[in-house]
Order: structure tokens, then sequence, then C-alpha cells
């Protein structure tokens, strides 16, 4: 069901977690600070309940069947990309639960980015090449569509080319910060963004290095990258550019909705997931001419309309077997 958000207790043989130090782990154990603020009470009842609900996750060496769909059809797991056929190296992040959850994102938006048809299609931070290879699968019919991949990390350039080859779709990659190089290139093109931010807090010195740390440490708050991010792709995206962006509960995902209001963004959840570590939202933007921006007026609206986005969220929640 599009628009579901989905509670998952997930265990995977591939996880990000066995890759971060102790030190790392410990930033985790904060995350009481959630997007739900003074609504937590009523959250934890709800995850409560949704713990006897919870599945486990196939093993990653089989393909990812995306937790919010019920009897999901083989058919539809051919449309994203084979945990089989994604390359690897060690110095490279690979599929776990936020590269599920993104993709599950764009799986339950599959229709509506059918009817969008992109021209441009662009991921920042590719890592494996899981993500944008299964956005190319996904709009394979749209045979208009150009996609951009973009990492900082060399050896995940070269796996993402490996698992795009391997499943006979195609990008244009470069081995870059952000977007650097592509901004005015792309400047108010990009139709669909699709990005896995380096969002676990850590240290400030941790960031911005160019092997597999810097595909998790995100400086105090995770948000040190995250901000770097989002004016970069307000740049890129076109008038009716579309942004799938994943963020852990730490990041402050709400103060982010409201930010993003005060440029003209609309902001929904498209998947909810809770795991052992972590609780990630995966969050799609899209410019609303409807959003009034002069003068303050524009903070005033985000400020009063920020409770109305979370409680509306909080109608979608739908735990099921």
């Amino acid at each position: 069901m599009e628009g579901t958000a989905t509670i998952e207790g997930d265990e995977g043989e591939r996880r990000p977690w066995k890759q971060m130090d102790d030190r790392r782990r410990r930033h985790l154990s904060h995350e009481s600070t959630s997007l739900f603020c003074s609504l937590a009470l009523l959250l934890s009842i709800r995850f409560a309940a949704a713990k006897g609900f919870a599945r486990q996750r196939q093993p990653t060496t089989e393909n990812h069947v995306p937790s919010n769909f019920t009897n999901f059809p083989q058919k539809m797991a051919s449309r994203i990309a084979q945990i089989r056929l994604v390359s690897s190296h060690p110095q490279v992040y690979e599929p776990c639960d936020d590269s599920f959850a993104l993709v599950d994102a764009l799986l339950a938006d599959r229709k509506k980015l059918l009817d969008h048809r992109p021209t441009i299609c662009m991921e920042v931070g590719s890592g494996s090449g899981y993500v944008i290879t299964s956005l190319a699968l996904i709009l394979q019919e749209i045979k208009t569509a150009y996609y951009f991949a973009t990492d900082i990390n060399l050896h995940a350039v070269r796996v993402t080319h490996e698992t795009l080859e391997a499943h006979g779709v195609h990008a244009e990659l470069l081995t870059t910060n952000i977007a650097a190089g592509l901004e005015k290139r792309l400047a108010g093109l990009v139709d669909v963004m699709v990005v896995n931010p380096p969002y676990v807090p850590t240290p400030e010195e941790e960031v911005g290095g160019d092997g597999i740390a810097a595909a998790w440490a995100g400086g105090e708050n995770g948000r040190s990258v995250i901000d770097k991010i989002l004016p970069i792709a307000d740049n890129l995206l076109s008038e009716k550019g579309w942004l799938y962006m994943l963020f852990l509960a730490a990041n402050d995902p709400l103060q982010i909705c409201l930010q993003m209001r005060e440029k003209g963004y609309a902001a929904k959840i498209i998947v909810q997931r809770a795991t052992e570590e972590e609780s990630l939202h995966v969050i799609k933007f899209w410019r609303d001419s409807d959003i009034r921006m002069e003068g303050n007026e524009a903070v005033t609206i985000a400020k009063n309309r920020g409770w109305e986005f979370l409680l509306s969220q909080l109608s979608r929640l739908s735990f099921r077997r």
C-alpha cells in the first residue's frame, strides 16, 4: 500500500554495524530523540504491538522482497537489483536495511514514478550500486530516462559500474563529492534524486573521508553531510523534481521537513522502519506551488503545518503480519 509506514525487525547477514566500532554503536544508542518527540509514547505503544508481527529478513544472498508488500510477486522482485548480482569490495558499503528501505520506497511509488516520466534520474552516494540499479530497472520501460550516480569513493564507483553492467542497465558515473562537477550541467534538470546519506552521528573528524567510513560518518547528529546535500539537491531538482532521502531518527527529520518547507517543498514519509539499532525514515520531497514564500510567512506556515504533517504520518502507520 502506497504511503504505508512499515515497522519491521530485520536481521541480515550483511549489516553495516559490523563494520563500525563500538564507539559508533554507542552513538546510535541515543536515538530516543526521534522524529515523533512528544508523541513517543503513542509510537512506543504501536511499536510494541508491531513487534509481535515482525518478520525476519531473508539473508542478503537472496533477492530482497520488500517488507511492505503482501504476497509480493516474483515478477515485481525482478524489477529491482538482485543481491547475487551486486558487486562488492572491502571498502564499499554493502546493501543493508537502509538500502532496502530506500528501494522499498521507490517500489511503493512505482506507478507514480512511471506516470512522472522522469528524464534525468540521479543517485548521490551510490555505494554498491544497488539503489541506482533498482531505480533503472523499476523505470526500465521509460526509454528516454538517463541516469547519473556519484560517490566520493573510487572503489564504490567501480563497484556501481559492475552492478549496473550485471543487470544490463547504464548510468553515467562520477567520482566526486556529492555532485561537484555536475551542479551547473544538471542545474534544474533532475526529475528524480535518491540519496542514502551518511547519517550516523559520529565525531566531526570522521566525516569526509574517501573510504568506507564516508558511507556512514555523519558528524554531529548525523547532519553534517545531510545539511550539505539538501541545498545542492534544491539546485539540481527540476520544477517537477522528486527527492527521496533516507534519515535516521536522530537526524531530526521533522526539522528537516520544516527547513525544506521554507524553501517551498512539501514532504511525505514513504517508508518508515525500525530495526534493532535504528529507526529509519524515507521521505519524499517535491516543490509545492501552494506554499507561500514571502517574508517570514513561510516560516510561520511551516511551524503551523509541522504537527499537521507529523500527525498525518501517524495515521498512515500500518503493522501487518
